[in-house]
């Protein structure tokens, strides 16, 4: 079985569990959002500053955990419990940060506990996250998938039920306390039977090993910091000036897009090409090159479709799936689409980073974004809250991209000319085709033209069996 047949494999074990949980919540938001713009922008709200918490575990630390857990030797079950205990000092140090900034913020009643209660449960992702990556570095994705399905059903089936109840606030936002529970518990059992896993005993030096870890971690810790900080930025200033409402506008249109870019960050970068980069690295350089390569290509030529589809489908798919009441805003998605192929490409430059172990160029790439974003929320956002939420996230992400993909483009050579060529000619043939026929031929008519240069380039760009 050829490499990019066994990835496919993998990454399909993973994204049903993925398309479970995301279907599972896409009818709770969708829920929420027919229950009001308002409710939803708290919801929306809550879920943003819980990201905070979820990345300083899920992507501050998991990347060189692949790392650890890759080595031959040793006992796994102690790197386990080191990251775990690193993981639960974050989780505390976490949750206070949170609770400080929803006090200094005045936050108060259903806004206060529901986003308390998220960020608990979403807190304690990271912790099942560890034992997640071992399942992976042995290969064991389809043992993930299952884990992350059923803990998906319970966490999003008590939510729903606590809707449709008609439960207090407090209790409504622990739900995702009752799925990552649920999640840890499973994930642990797991590992604790695989042969090379022989408990999460510390061992002697091992309070003194996690330190030393921790330390050497900090520059995670900042990534993961600076990362959230500039994609979540535009929300509280959004919040701030523009309310709940248009909090709830904008998250609709984000849950549209940031769907597609997650399912490729979350699943086929971080969960199987990552580790195997980080292989590659060590072991066959050539391979490395190819893989990266063929990557860059596939992402790019699987998101150009996704986006003019969405660019040009986004005033139908708002209203029907989330309410007529996002009607008007539903032009906030069409501006947002460019992310999704911005995200695909620079995600994947920024685990080929790790792999080089240029962590610390990575560091400051994102603290300039950081620094970037705020400066253009504060520019963009005030004016006009809705129009400056889109262009601010969009553009820091452009400017962070630029920054990565650029030195790996210059590193191992994501494209070629002609392929940028084939990039620029297949997206100036849609632009043309649905410019050309939407004022003379039924819509349908002219999307579907402007879809079948792009749908070419993917046919020719797939993934093929090694002969």
């Amino acid at each position: 079985m050829s490499a990019q047949h066994t990835i496919l494999r993998k990454f399909l074990h993973l994204a049903t569990a993925q398309w479970v949980r995301d279907g599972l919540h896409t009818l709770l938001i969708v829920v929420l959002a027919r229950a009001g713009a308002g409710t939803y922008g708290e919801f929306v709200l809550a879920f943003s500053l819980a990201q905070f918490i979820l990345f300083l575990g899920e992507f501050g630390l998991n990347q060189p955990m692949v790392v650890a857990l890759s080595r031959q030797w040793g006992d796994k079950g102690q790197v386990l419990a080191q990251y775990g205990l690193i993981k639960m000092g974050l989780y505390v140090a976490g949750m206070l940060g949170v609770g400080l900034f929803c006090l200094l913020q005045g936050y108060t009643g259903g806004l206060l506990w529901m986003s308390l209660g998220i960020c608990a449960g979403c807190g304690l992702e990271p912790l099942a996250g560890s034992f997640y990556v071992a399942l992976r570095v042995n290969h064991r994705q389809d043992l993930e998938g299952y884990v992350r399905s059923a803990s998906a059903a319970l966490g999003y089936g008590y939510a729903l039920t606590a809707l449709f109840l008609e439960w207090p606030v407090w209790s409504f936002g622990l739900f995702k306390v009752v799925e990552n529970v649920a999640s840890l518990c499973g994930s642990a059992a797991l590992c604790l039977r695989m042969e090379d896993v022989k408990g999460l005993a510390l061992g002697r030096r091992g309070v003194a090993r996690a330190w030393r870890t921790a330390v050497g971690g900090l520059v995670f810790v900042g990534m993961a910091l600076a990362a959230i900080g500039y994609n979540k930025a535009n929300v509280f200033f959004l919040q701030r000036f523009g309310g709940s409402e248009a909090v709830g506008a904008y998250g609709v249109a984000w849950e549209l897009v940031d769907g597609v870019s997650n399912l490729a960050a979350s699943l086929l970068l971080s969960g199987v090409i990552y580790p195997l980069l980080v292989k590659l690295w060590r072991t066959d350089r050539e391979g490395f090159a190819s893989l990266a390569r063929g990557s860059a290509r596939t992402l790019t030529a699987a998101s150009l479709p996704v986006m003019a589809f969405l660019a040009m489908e986004c005033d139908r798919i708002l209203p029907l799936v989330f309410g007529q009441a996002y009607a008007p805003h539903a032009w906030v998605a069409a501006w947002l689409v460019p992310s999704i192929l911005i995200a695909f490409l620079h995600n994947l430059a920024a685990y080929m980073m790790l792999a080089f172990g240029r962590e610390r160029l990575l560091l400051a790439v994102y603290t300039g974004g950081l620094a970037s974003g705020i400066a253009l929320c504060w520019a963009l956002i005030p004016s006009a809250p809705l129009v400056g939420a889109a262009l601010s996230i969009v553009g820091v992400k452009a400017l962070v991209a630029a920054c990565t993909v650029g030195y790996c483009q210059r590193r191992v050579g994501f494209f070629k000319l002609p392929e940028i060529l084939s990039i620029l000619a297949c997206s100036g043939l849609a632009l043309l085709a649905w410019a050309g026929l939407s004022r003379i031929a039924p819509r349908e008519a002219a999307e579907a033209a402007a879809l079948m240069p792009l749908l070419w380039l993917l046919w020719r760009w797939r993934p093929r069996k090694a002969s």
